[in-house]
């Protein structure tokens, strides 16, 4: 039997997101505060076979303060026979065997277990209690509520994050809606254990008519899991490419293209940049699909010029000037390396009012932290030159280690110094409201977007 045909009928479609799972009355409320309810290990009686994985004195904590991963140094033991496998749930106590709460178990991860919930949790709530079909359905109705007290979708915008892993609560797993095609990236084992019941609830949102199952390949083999590229899977019908609205702009997204096919987390900066673009020329390096380009010409700028060294996304930035009726002698993209079209430019002593630079992720582990900095203080310093004095650079990092280092800004200023340019920071801003971040998880914050005043 699969395992979603134990989800409830009323999941399908379909179904109001208003009328389900109504808020308790004050009175309600209080009175199952006060009614104490069962402990982790009493739900836990009733399911023969489960194994705890026991963490090291002093290691507890920053667990029970609501960071998800358990990474395998933190662990001392693991009572149970036969030992755990990959994706079973298993409970997690402290050092006297205390349960804190339960999660998934990865057998080859350096995260042996991703946590779920917590023991407090289960004693205000105990009806999700060690059983992930019922925790995914609560934890995706809670995102979908999520997303639309933001206002999102919304007549302007339907392109969008609905799950956002740590953020959500559900580790591992993003799902991006692009008008009614939700694409699934999968970056944990236990997504791809879950996946029939994923699609099941995911498909039962309002609007989504197709579901793209896309795999993290490189980090999945690190959860253990061997998936070729034709783990990617497609409903039937689903299109290869789709046109999206975001404040109101068309976008042609390619759901074969980076990441999920779109960035939505650069929505709110793309905004400001169509605010301040009026009578402005206007770069925008590193384009992509021509995001901040085409709010740049929308926003009045008097030319606009893109640039990005894949062929596949111009095609799709050309398309998306046809698509929003605007003049083709005012906004053009042009495919060239980045650091050699800045240095080209430098050297002809050309300059724009506006610089946008948003290059790919350069530092993706800690590790090559260091050298990545050398790239983002050359990208920065080429950037700073070829924008005129007085003129804006907003400029990006989506380099979770780099964000989380908060070596940022200390680069930027570096970088002006090489480029003898002084700065002025007038906005720090990260991803849009649909990629919340828990802060017992700050890994999970990685964009970075600074405007800068260059003088």
């Amino acid at each position: 039997m699969l395992r979603m045909q134990l989800l409830p009928s009323r999941f399908l479609k379909p179904w109001s997101i208003s009328s389900r799972r109504p808020a308790l009355s004050s009175a309600a409320a209080a009175a199952a505060a006060l009614a104490a309810g069962p402990t982790l290990e009493d739900v836990a009686a009733n399911h023969k076979g489960l194994a705890k994985v026991v963490l090291k004195k002093g290691k507890t904590q920053v667990f029970k303060d609501g960071n998800p991963m358990v990474y395998s140094g933190a662990v001392d033991r693991i009572i149970g026979r036969p030992p755990p496998k990959t994706g079973d749930v298993v409970l997690v106590a402290d050092g006297l065997e205390r349960t804190i709460g339960w999660g998934l178990y990865n057998s080859v991860s350096m995260f042996c277990v991703r946590l779920m919930q917590l023991e407090e949790e289960v004693t205000k709530d105990p009806s999700y209690a060690l059983n992930m079909e019922k925790l995914l359905e609560a934890r995706l109705y809670d995102a979908i509520n999520l997303r639309r007290s933001m206002g999102l979708p919304s007549p302007d915008t339907n392109a969008y994050r609905l799950v956002n892993s740590e953020g959500d609560r559900l580790s591992g797993l993003i799902v991006d809606v692009f008008g009614d095609v939700a694409v699934i990236a999968s970056s944990a084992a236990w997504v791809e254990k879950y996946k029939q019941e994923i699609e099941f609830l995911v498909g039962g949102v309002r609007d989504v008519n197709h579901i793209k199952w896309r795999p993290s390949i490189d980090i999945l083999k690190e959860e253990g899991l061997e998936i070729s590229s034709n783990g990617e899977h497609i409903s039937s019908s689903c299109p290869g490419r789709i046109k999206v609205l975001e404040n109101g702009i068309c976008y042609l997204v390619s759901l074969d293209g980076q990441k999920t096919g779109f960035y939505a987390d650069q929505r709110d900066s793309r905004l400001l940049v169509s605010s301040i673009s009026r009578d402005r020329t206007v770069l925008d390096v590193c384009c992509y699909s021509g995001g901040f380009a085409l709010n740049a010409a929308l926003g009045g700028a008097s030319n606009v010029l893109g640039i990005d060294s894949s062929l596949p996304a111009l095609e799709l930035a050309k398309e998306n000037i046809s698509l929003n009726k605007l003049d083709p002698g005012k906004i053009s993209f042009v495919r060239e390396d980045a650091t050699a079209f800045m240095k080209s430019a430098a050297a002809r002593d050309e300059s724009w009012d506006i610089v946008i630079l948003d290059p790919p992720k350069l530092a993706p582990r800690r590790k090559v932290l260091q050298s990545a900095s050398g790239m983002y203080r050359n990208l920065n310093s080429l950037a700073m030159q070829i924008t005129k004095k007085g003129g804006l650079l907003m400029t990006c990092s989506c380099s979770g280690a780099m964000t989380q280092s908060g070596s940022f800004l200390h680069i930027l200023q570096g970088a002006a110094s090489s480029a003898r340019r002084r700065i002025t920071v007038l906005r720090q801003a990260g991803a849009s409201c649909d990629h919340p971040i828990d802060p017992a998880y700050p890994e999970g914050g990685y964009l970075t977007n600074i405007l800068l005043r260059v003088l």
